[in-house]
């Protein structure tokens, strides 16, 4: 969707990109935790081979989040600051609710798109075994607005408004998708 946002003349930051930036810059880092195996025959962290060690296990998957999010954080905010003039900036980010900039948000949009929709792009994309691949969408969650404790329940995103695009994929859909992204934007504009 980033596409039809910069289509706008929006600024559009994809955070996943980021991450392999981070990902880049923190290779010593990463290989003092996660070993050798991870490397490459250039040197360079394999993301794959590093993806089969953390996807599915969440101490591993934290463990990765805490060396590359604070990087992924101040390169995200300097790049909003760097924007400062733009009517939206637009952030690209399955993390979000990561995020050090959420109260910072005005408005999110989710696109949803049904489990066979994102199970036939990710075979077609990531090329993995069903089985890898049924592991891997598995270990992905809705998208969170709310952040729970015992004590109580807060909005990752006080600020913001949240719209919903169902993105199902058949013909025609690209054009649906364009309008309502549109709709959003002049509801933006008009607060």
């Amino acid at each position: 969707m980033g596409f039809l946002l910069e289509k706008q003349g929006l600024p559009v930051l994809d955070a996943d990109k980021l991450g392999h930036v981070v990902i880049n810059s923190e290779t010593e880092k990463i290989v003092s935790r996660f070993g050798q195996t991870i490397l490459g025959s250039d040197g360079t962290i394999n993301r794959q081979l590093l993806g089969k060690l953390v996807f599915g296990r969440s101490e591993e998957m934290t463990a990765l989040e805490a060396i590359i999010h604070p990087g992924v954080n101040s390169l995200t905010e300097e790049w909003i600051a760097s924007n400062k003039n733009a009517e939206f900036c637009v952030l690209n980010a399955a993390l979000l609710h990561k995020s050090s900039v959420c109260d910072k948000i005005r408005a999110i949009i989710v696109v949803h798109a049904p489990f066979s929709v994102r199970f036939s792009r990710a075979k077609k994309r990531d090329k993995l075994s069903l089985r890898k691949l049924l592991k891997r969408l598995g270990s992905q969650k809705d998208f969170p607005c709310y952040k729970t404790s015992e004590k109580q329940t807060q909005l990752f995103f006080p600020a913001a408004d949240i719209y919903t695009i169902q993105n199902s994929g058949f013909s025609g859909s690209p054009r649906v998708l364009e309008k309502r992204v549109n709709a959003i934007l002049e509801s933006l504009r008009q607060i």
